[in-house]
């Protein structure tokens, strides 16, 4: 991937205003690759004390939309189907991967792995997408 696209593109990320109020942060980008990370607050705890799956999945899907729109193309999630495997320890942080397994002229699918940092397995997950013919970022 070139320089000044990925910076194009994670510049064009840090409009995530949702993603952006959860701290979540992208760490890594490449063709068809993305990396997110996400410290896990107080405020995102359910009823149980334990974090919310709908951080967990925001988490997965901000890697899903970064990996995604990398090859320069706006491309908006069709489905996302995740399972959830543990519940991490309250004070950790969240590590979520996004790797292409197909892509196409219209769509793409992505493989989603969300761990601890120390590597536990939390969730796993699958997204598609379809991609427009419009560029991303967007011309403005």
């Amino acid at each position: 991937m070139e320089d000044i696209r990925r910076q194009l593109i994670l510049a064009q990320l840090k409009f995530d205003r949702f993603a952006a109020s959860l701290g979540i942060e992208v760490v890594g980008l490449d063709d068809g690759y993305a990396k997110c990370r996400m410290a896990i607050r107080p405020d995102m705890l359910n009823s149980v004390d334990i974090l919310h799956g709908g951080a967990i999945f925001t988490l997965a899907d901000m890697a899903f939309a970064a990996a995604c729109n990398s090859h320069g193309t706006v491309s908006l999630a069709l489905h996302v189907g995740i399972t959830y495997y543990a519940a991490p320890p309250n004070n950790s942080v969240l590590i979520a991967e996004a790797k292409e397994i197909n892509l196409s002229r219209k769509t793409c699918e992505y493989e989603l792995r969300i761990t601890t940092e120390e590597g536990q397995l939390i969730a796993n997950a699958i997204g598609l997408a379809y991609r427009k013919n419009d560029p991303y970022p967007p011309l403005k």
